[in-house]
C-alpha cells in the first residue's frame, strides 16, 4: 500500500475536528475524512505533544436528555447542555465543509483536461 502524503493544513484541520467534536472516536473522524484510524491518531498525538497536552481528558457520548422536568433550573442546566451540544456539532460542521472546499479546490486545479 502506498503511503499518502497529506498537506499540514489537512493534518490540523483533521486534528481540529477530532478536538472540537464531543464524543469523537479516531475510527468515526478518520472515516468521515477518508484516512486511516492509526493515522489520525498519531497525529493527535504529535499536535497534544507539541502542546504539551499529557493526556486528554474523558470524552463520554452523551444521548440527548429528555428537557421535561418538573424543576425549572434542571430544565435550564439540560438546555444550556444542549445547547453546547448543538454549537459543537456546529463547529464540527463547518470545520468538515471547510475541508470539503479546500479538497475540491485542490482537486480542481490537479484536474488536466
Amino acid at each position: 500500500m502506498a503511503l499518502k502524503d497529506y498537506s499540514d493544513e489537512f493534518k490540523a484541520d483533521a486534528v481540529a475536528l477530532y478536538e472540537s467534536t464531543p464524543g469523537a472516536t479516531y475510527k468515526s473522524i478518520a472515516a468521515d475524512l477518508g484516512i486511516n484510524r492509526a493515522t489520525l491518531r498519531e497525529w493527535v498525538l504529535r499536535d497534544r505533544e507539541r502542546r504539551g497536552v499529557t493526556a486528554a481528558p474523558a470524552r463520554p457520548a452523551s444521548p440527548p436528555a429528555a428537557v421535561a422536568s418538573a424543576d425549572p433550573d434542571e430544565r435550564v442546566r439540560r438546555l444550556e447542555a444542549r445547547v453546547a451540544e448543538l454549537e459543537a456539532s456546529e463547529r464540527k460542521l463547518a470545520t468538515e465543509r471547510d475541508i470539503l472546499r479546500k479538497a475540491a479546490k485542490y482537486f480542481v486545479g490537479e484536474t488536466n483536461w
